[in-house]
């Protein structure tokens, strides 16, 4: 089954997108909700516990993601430790979604993932990449008109995602297969859209 990654910052639309080839009827995996999903099994949560040394569990024995992110936010070798058990994880449960489908039931599936650009983990999932891309202002502005909150949160946010940052600011250069610059309408992201739609759905 081939696949199509989405890709793109904080406030880039890259959500935005993958709604929209949803509509189209393209199956999307969106990496963020399944990993939070895979949080609450217990075995995950033992795993984690037992790598970062310390009790990360709430009342139900799932992850408190409020304890998690307090254990994990100021201390890089924890993250690394807590992302080298998630980030398999979701692979496989992304093949595992994948393989649900027929081949020729659809033209392609969707994987929404902010990290493939910075993991090389997930990059053989790919068949195609599409970044979705926009200036690091207007995806600040953006995100804090979305979430309602201050620049400040947005920006902290952001500081974990300075490959998407340097691309978006021309420091550095996309190895991707589409990009898409989401700075006009929603009509014009749309038509764009459509032009990767139609080049996933040609045979190969």
């Amino acid at each position: 089954m081939r696949t199509l990654v989405v890709t793109g910052g904080i406030g880039s639309g890259k959500s935005t997108v993958c709604r929209y080839l949803a509509s189209k009827g393209i199956p999307v995996y969106d990496s963020d909700s399944r990993a939070r999903r895979l949080y609450d099994d217990a075995g995950m949560v033992g795993r984690i516990e037992s790598a970062l040394g310390c009790s990360i569990s709430d009342t139900n024995g799932r992850v408190d993601r409020k304890e998690l992110a307090s254990v994990i936010f100021s201390d890089p070798e924890k993250l690394s430790v807590l992302e080298s058990i998630v980030h398999p994880a979701v692979r496989e449960d992304f093949l595992k979604w994948r393989s649900s489908f027929q081949e020729g039931s659809v033209p392609f599936v969707v994987m929404e993932s902010a990290i493939i650009l910075e993991k090389p983990l997930f990059r053989d999932i790919a068949d195609k990449v599409l970044l979705v891309d926009a200036p690091v202002q207007t995806r600040l502005q953006r995100a804090c008109m979305r979430d309602g909150v201050s620049p400040e949160r947005i920006r902290e946010r952001m500081a974990g995602q300075k490959l998407l940052n340097d691309i978006s600011s021309g420091k550095t250069r996309a190895e991707v297969d589409f990009i898409i610059e989401n700075v006009a309408d929603r009509a014009r992201l749309e038509r764009c859209v459509d032009d990767v739609y139609f080049s996933m759905c040609r045979p190969v």
